[in-house]
């Protein structure tokens, strides 16, 4: 490899010469940032072509997925099994297990930086505990003005044992 001669001996080189300033690459194709290649990912370290990395907390296909919260699936759990039991003798009330699993799993999930899914089912628990809670307490309220009113006819005419 040869090189173009230098300044004679005991001169400066111009910094202005044209022939001394490296030439610079092409512009890039309009609609890609410069230093992107032609399939439009950054050059790789041996000049092979990849796809950037995924953003943290993201795994797509061919990656794991994150691994859901025990507590979300827990709360979701038992914020529709108390939401179905709060009409049967106040049980609703058991909502608040629902309500903390979910409130301590969405704290979990928040703080695993993204290894750990199941915020959505967390919440849903959060919520159908809450309802199953109101309705809990409307029955339970129910169940005592029907006592303390002593209106509950028992139908005559039957054999009583």
């Amino acid at each position: 490899m040869s090189y173009p001669p230098g300044p004679p001996e005991g001169e400066e080189p111009d910094p202005h010469s044209e022939a001394d300033r490296p030439s610079a690459p092409p512009p890039p194709p309009p609609g890609q940032p410069y230093g992107y290649g032609t399939a439009g990912y950054p050059p790789g370290p041996s000049g092979g072509q990849y796809p950037p990395q995924p953003p943290p907390g993201y795994y797509g296909p061919g990656g794991a997925f994150p691994e859901t919260n025990g507590k979300a699936t827990g709360a979701l759990v038992t914020g529709i099994a108390t939401l179905v039991l709060s009409w049967c003798c106040g049980a609703g009330i058991l909502g608040i297990i629902a309500v903390l699993l979910g409130v301590r799993a969405r704290s979990e999930i928040r703080d695993s930086g993204g290894r750990q899914g199941g915020d959505g089912m967390a919440l849903a628990g959060i919520i159908t505990g809450a309802v199953a809670i109101v309705i809990g307490v409307l029955v339970v309220i129910a169940i005592i003005i029907v006592i303390a009113a002593g209106r509950y006819d028992m139908p005559s005419g039957g054999t009583r044992l």
